[in-house]
């Protein structure tokens, strides 16, 4: 069965939102699974990109309701940065509208979350966007569940997704949905994407997200953190490291870092247990070298950040990652399915 798929493209959209997605979902055919994909932009035509380059022959908004169209499986919204940096066109809006009321599924990339949430669409949900533009899409619209630092989610038939390339990793969760993890995978491969990061994977590791520190004392600590994860790092000891007292400490850390000083080493040792997963260590060798300590903290860590349990994450990742690590290893139970 053809899946039919709708981008929704305009002047001064983001060339890779669209080349990205539509290649994953070629590749896809070449494996048998064919997805036909269609560029429908407002009025039709010729698009203009961000980058210059045109994108031909588009088909205008209300020429997808002709019979010889047929119906929509799904609709993917494309991001260009004026859509968080100024008032969305009504066109645009028109057709976003048109287009998602027809399709079984609704998906955005990037700033394209702003046209989804303006229509009220994500209204009550969880979504994301770009991390630059995830403090505007917050405010502009309270009613929706914002999370900054996802790749990409999935409430009910929505699904939106970070900036540019995260738009590979959305294709390719919407690839799995459909014909499964082995699918999905393999088109990672092809394209040589280092690997298929799971939606609930921060867009950067906590060492790319982590300011560096105006305060010397925070900016010290926070580098031996990210040098030697698993040290001991108890409020404590890191207060005595940096002679400071532990209300302080605290302080610096909601004031600079908005997070506690527990929550961010917690995310620093999961970061560097997800690498030592991928160069093939065992989950208990994970645990601890990472400093999380035993295989049930780190299951826990899996389960509440990333939606997943250490082993599923290994199986699925590692052999993209180069490593072909067997997926019969046993961990102590399971991640919520969500």
């Amino acid at each position: 069965m053809t899946r039919r798929v709708a981008f929704l493209v305009f002047d001064g959209v983001t060339l890779l939102d669209v080349s990205g997605p539509v290649e994953v979902l070629h590749q896809a055919g070449r494996l048998g699974f064919p997805y036909e994909t269609v560029l429908v932009s407002p009025r039709g035509g010729d698009v203009t990109t961000s980058s210059g380059i045109a994108l031909a022959g588009s088909v205008a908004a209300a020429d997808t309701a002709s019979p010889g169209i047929g119906p929509l499986d799904t609709v993917v919204i494309v991001g260009a940065d004026r859509l968080a940096l100024q008032p969305l066109d009504d066109d645009v809006l028109a057709a976003a509208d048109s287009l998602a009321r027809r399709a079984a599924r609704v998906a955005s990339v990037c700033t394209g979350a702003f046209v989804l949430a303006a229509l009220g669409l994500l209204d009550g949900r969880r979504a994301t966007t770009h991390w630059r533009h995830a403090t505007t899409l917050a405010r502009r619209h309270p009613e929706v569940r914002v999370e900054p630092d996802a790749l990409h989610i999935r409430d009910g038939r929505y699904v939106t997704s970070a900036g540019i390339s995260a738009g590979i990793d959305l294709a390719l969760g919407l690839v799995e949905d459909d014909h499964g993890a082995d699918t999905a995978r393999t088109i990672a491969r092809e394209l040589v994407v280092f690997m298929q990061r799971p939606g609930g994977q921060s867009q950067f590791s906590t060492a790319l997200a982590t300011p560096p520190a105006r305060n010397d004392v925070l900016r010290s600590l926070t580098a031996a953190v990210l040098a030697d994860p698993a040290d001991e790092h108890t409020l404590p000891t890191m207060a005595a490291s940096a002679a400071v007292s532990t209300r302080h400490l605290a302080r610096l850390f909601r004031t600079e870092l908005h997070t506690t000083p527990a929550r961010w080493v917690e995310q620093v040792r999961l970061d560097h247990a997800q690498r030592l997963l991928l160069d093939g260590h065992s989950v208990t060798a994970a645990a601890r070298r990472s400093g999380l300590g035993s295989d049930e903290t780190l299951r826990r860590a899996f389960a509440r950040r990333l939606g997943t349990t250490p082993s599923e994450y290994r199986s699925r990742f590692a052999t993209a990652h180069g490593h072909d690590v067997p997926s019969s290893r046993p961990v102590r139970g399971q991640a919520p399915k969500t």
